[in-house]
């Protein structure tokens, strides 16, 4: 499987993949607006997009991908925090055309306000074909105060509890090369 990563830092960027090949990007993006267009081309083959996004100004992202062939499958988590009382925007479109049978193209967007932050979801499912498997979910809100409180009930600052979450939600697959998002993780830590 091919692993491709992106580090975006306080610019607006905008990115085309075309995806021929199982291929896991993770993106991560300080204080960054994004567009992305992904074309998935060939048959048979996955896409697993990790989007994970420090938020401190006005900033949006938009993420198109494209169902052009049949089987193919797209797996895409968006995990942005909102850390000031600042707007954040995900726009997510999956995109399966009518010829394009046997896809399965799923999103999963969450947005955390760590205070009183205006964020916006819009997860877009846009299939014209009976034959595929499709869901979405969005979340837009803050950590649990019931997490908060149990872990300040077994001795955890809130500091740590908070920074513990983050890591948890933004860091959030096995498999990373943490030296290659190194600027990335010591923003965990100023937050």
């Amino acid at each position: 499987m091919k692993t491709l990563y992106v580090i975006d830092n306080n610019e607006k960027t905008n990115y085309k993949y075309n995806i021929e090949e199982d291929t896991i990007i993770y993106h991560f993006s300080i204080n960054s607006s994004s567009d992305v267009s992904i074309d998935m081309s060939k048959e048979d083959v996955t896409l697993y997009y990790y989007y994970n996004n420090i938020n401190y100004d006005d900033n949006y992202f938009n993420i198109k991908v494209n169902h052009l062939v049949d089987n193919t499958h797209s797996e895409v988590f968006n995990h942005g925090v909102n850390v000031k009382t600042n707007k954040l925007k995900y726009n997510v479109d999956g995109v399966v055309i009518k010829s394009a049978n046997k896809c399965i193209c799923n999103q999963d967007n969450q947005i955390i306000n760590m205070t009183d932050g205006k964020s916006t979801i819009c997860p877009n499912l846009l299939i014209d074909n009976y034959d595929v498997d499709s869901n979405h979910a969005a979340y837009i809100g803050k950590f649990k105060d019931e997490v908060l409180f149990y872990m300040m009930s077994r001795g955890i600052s809130l500091e740590v509890a908070n920074r513990l979450l983050l890591n948890g939600f933004l860091l959030n697959s096995d498999s990373l090369d943490m030296g290659k998002i190194e600027e990335f993780v010591n923003e965990i830590e100023r937050i």
